[in-house]
């Protein structure tokens, strides 16, 4: 496996504070993280990365005196965050769905579990807790709904006024609930996601406010617990190392996000170059561009304009986090996929099978498991770990429209007996 994006053993520059700093994953430029607000390298406008003067171990993990996301706190730039109790969520058994598609190991993990019920407010604890640092009074977010729901909360947490701006029509109903019952100012962009991603990234170029999303290095340095929580649960449940990780992809930033905790793993000596599990990203049908550079061998994606599917939380056209996702994917081995909305539904139905509750962009991760296990991509002797990155409720009515009609009935005990008995 290359490190050399971002090299996590790189010499410590000059402009490090405290041991931390920026650097551009493309070209030579460094910077100190907090000086000034900065989402582009200034040099050639490519994606930052956030690095580190040193790796913890899991032994130094296992020392620290905070829990969930700040339980890694030694691997993040700031000690603490603005938090509401994050991370830290369940690696669940699917029996039956191992069963089904034969593999060695089978866990889910489960993101929906998180506070505002998506893995999005592993990057908000660190995200505003770094605003606050910067001095910055506005936060805002482009969504597809769950980083409005997220950054909603966790200003309110911090007393920040938030601004979210969210594709009208396109969003599902609770997460616009949440971040409206969180006091955000919603805008209803007359257009797609990537449209708001334009004119809050704009807003935040001018600024107007504090940008928080996955553009933003720090966010994803939250979202990196997610890849180190997952090796310790497999570890402790399984005596075993994950050899796969198989996850939905919209805007890609978990995909760059577990890759990086996983090059520090390798810095600190806790994983080898070859115990680095395969990241393998799925894609709805009617929104995969990163499937399309991945099969074209590309170096980005072609932006589309149209994007249509069930998958709310992925229907992105645009993914931002694709010069560090396709490294991701291409130098740990693995591939994407798309899958189509029957597949993403059946697979959502297959996991509530399982006792699992999640949307249906979360269950794009197992539609993505079953149609490779049916191709050998994966082989019958992998240990495999699937992300579910939100709970059933942020979407209800694609969990009805999923699940089984309800049968009216007399009020009345003997009638409901005969009913039951037809």
């Amino acid at each position: 496996m290359n490190l050399t994006l971002s090299n996590p053993t790189a010499p410590v520059p000059d402009s490090a504070d405290d041991g931390v700093w920026l650097a551009c994953i493309d070209c030579e430029w460094t910077g100190p993280p907090f000086d000034e607000i900065r989402y582009r390298c200034p040099d050639c406008e490519s994606l930052l990365e956030v690095c580190y003067e040193d790796h913890p171990t899991f032994e130094d993990f296992a020392e620290s005196d905070g829990s969930g996301v700040w339980r890694y706190a030694d691997a993040l730039p700031v000690e603490s965050g603005v938090s509401i109790e994050e991370g830290n969520t369940p690696l669940y058994a699917a029996p039956t769905i191992e069963e089904e598609v034969g593999v060695s190991n089978l866990r889910v993990k489960h993101e929906g579990m998180n506070p505002t019920g998506s893995f999005k407010d592993r990057g908000m604890t660190l995200g505003v807790k770094v605003a606050e640092k910067l001095g910055t009074d506005r936060l805002a977010c482009a969504s597809t709904g769950n980083t409005s729901a997220a950054l909603a909360c966790y200003g309110a947490r911090a007393e920040t006024e938030v601004l979210v701006l969210l594709p009208a029509g396109k969003v599902a109903a609770g997460k616009v609930a949440q971040a409206s019952l969180h006091g955000a100012r919603i805008l209803e962009v007359d257009g797609n996601f990537d449209d708001c991603l334009d004119i809050v990234s704009e807003l935040a170029n001018r600024g107007e406010a504090y940008l928080l999303n996955s553009l933003n290095p720090f966010r994803l340095e939250g979202q990196k617990t997610i890849g180190l929580e997952i090796v310790e649960q497999f570890r402790d449940q399984t005596g075993d190392l994950p050899d796969r990780i198989v996850l939905p992809v919209g805007n890609a930033g978990n995909t760059s996000a577990l890759f990086k905790a996983f090059r520090e793993l390798v810095a600190a000596e806790e994983l080898t170059p070859e115990e680095v599990p395969v990241l393998t990203g799925v894609q709805a049908e009617g929104a995969a561009p990163m499937v399309e550079a991945v099969e074209t061998d590309a170096d980005e994606v072609r932006r589309w304009d149209e994007v249509e599917t069930i998958a709310t939380a992925i229907r992105i056209g645009n993914p931002v986090n694709t010069p560090k996702a396709l490294p991701a994917i291409r130098e740990t081995g693995g591939t994407a996929i798309a899958v189509t909305d029957e597949a993403i539904t059946d697979a959502q139905r297959a996991l509530a099978g399982d006792g699992i509750g999640v949307e249906p962009a979360s269950a794009a991760s197992v539609a993505g498991l079953r149609k490779l296990r049916e191709s050998g991509e994966i082989s019958a002797d992998e240990n495999v770990v699937c992300l579910t990155t939100g709970h059933l409720l942020k979407d209800p009515d694609a969990a009805a429209e999923a699940g089984v009609e309800p049968e009216p009935v007399p009020a009345d005990t003997d009638d409901v007996l005969e009913h039951l008995s037809r």
